[in-house]
């Protein structure tokens, strides 16, 4: 890097440094941090347990946004006085490490540009995430184990918890179905842009003839709504079938009718599961998970309306992105248009600057 590609790279992140700070509008966030203690000292707030629980995770959104960006902010105004300093003393040794920490200056921004993205209203929330296999028997249901252990490697690399709310296993491998809840801030935020189609194309393993196959999974991901966002289900809406655990969880599971499944007639969004021994338990974690669902329908529904797309065109039925084993390595996101050659690795939950990629290229559109 000379001291022109230096120069042109912070111009490039001061505007959108600015860019940022519209729409961070940091000294509101401030404001309503200064009101919130206001109302921590008042001693009505903290005998409204709810209340109290929704303001402070208010709180803490505030406080970590204000925080990255305070340090995105700093580094931008360090680094340009370092620079500016620098050449005017022609002391070369700054400079160049100036040019070291393009980089890292690059990334900071990218991180604050993905915080800005990740500001809508259940951006922040759990997310519920169902893995369903296409067509094409052990295949399919391989390909969409596969899938579900690279979201859970991706969760575990963020530090976040998951929970197993349904699992059937496939009939000689993989899954026939799986739900799971992932718990971690921006968890909804960044796996919304996993809804759709995956495409795997390999050299099967279940084939003694070693061909190529091509298989299918579809994913679908919602968020874990609030208690205080109503979503009305009446039981004229919905049919609930009963039926055996199939997933482990010990004998018991294949000796009840534990497990839940529940249909919401109109739209035809099926959720189940079987995690709990309890019916009841299953009953109500699949209330929740088809609440959340339709919650995520009628998002997509007024989405596409004010985009002027017709409401039969909405569905996960869209192919997302192709993953490509044989006969190369190679990633290939439709709405980025990218291209990633570490197959393995995404395969292994590292996802995050495939995910961050979709995120940027559709904010763009």
């Amino acid at each position: 890097m000379d001291n022109y590609e230096y120069t042109e790279l912070l111009k490039n992140i001061t505007i959108k440094m600015d860019n940022i700070t519209g729409v961070v509008q940091p000294d509101k966030l401030q404001k309503r941090l200064d009101e919130i203690e206001e109302l921590e000292n008042s001693q009505d707030f903290w005998n409204d347990a709810a209340n109290a629980a929704k303001i402070q995770k208010e709180k803490t959104q505030c406080e970590r946004k204000l925080d990255k960006y305070s340090l995105a902010k700093e580094a931008i105004d360090d680094a340009k006085e370092l620079y500016d300093m620098a050449k005017e003393e022609n002391d070369e040794e700054s400079i160049n490490e100036c040019f070291e920490g393009a980089n890292d200056l690059e990334q900071l921004i990218l991180n604050m540009e993905i915080e800005v993205l990740l500001s809508g209203e259940t951006d922040g929330n759990n997310a519920i995430l169902s893995i369903h296999p296409g067509a094409g028997g052990t295949e399919s249901q391989d390909w969409a184990e596969m899938l579900l252990r690279m979201y859970k490697r991706w969760a575990e690399r963020r530090g976040f918890s998951i929970e197993v709310l349904d699992y059937q296993v496939g009939d000689e491998a993989g899954i026939k179905d799986a739900s799971i809840l992932i718990k971690g801030l921006n968890a909804y935020g960044y796996l919304k842009v996993e809804n759709g189609i995956h495409r795997l194309v390999r050299i099967s393993p279940f084939d003694s003839n070693a061909k190529r196959h091509t298989s299918f999974s579809s994913v679908m991901v919602s968020p874990e709504i609030d208690d205080d966002i109503n979503i009305v289900v009446e039981d004229k809406d919905i049919r609930i079938d009963t039926y055996r655990s199939s997933g482990a969880g010990g004998q018991h599971v294949n000796k009840t009718e534990s497990a839940i499944r529940i249909t919401h007639i109109e739209t035809n969004v099926v959720v189940q599961c079987q995690n709990d021994r309890s019916q009841h338990k299953n009953k109500a974690t699949a209330m929740k998970m088809l609440k959340s669902r339709l919650y995520e329908l009628e998002l997509e529904t007024q989405k596409a309306e004010s985009a002027g797309i017709a409401k039969s065109d909405i569905g996960w039925g869209h192919q997302i992105r192709s993953y490509v084993m044989q006969p190369y390595q190679q990633v290939k996101d439709t709405r980025s248009n990218e291209a990633y050659s570490n197959v393995s690795g995404i395969l292994d939950g590292d996802i995050d600057k495939m995910v961050e990629g979709v995120l940027i290229a559709q904010n763009k559109q």
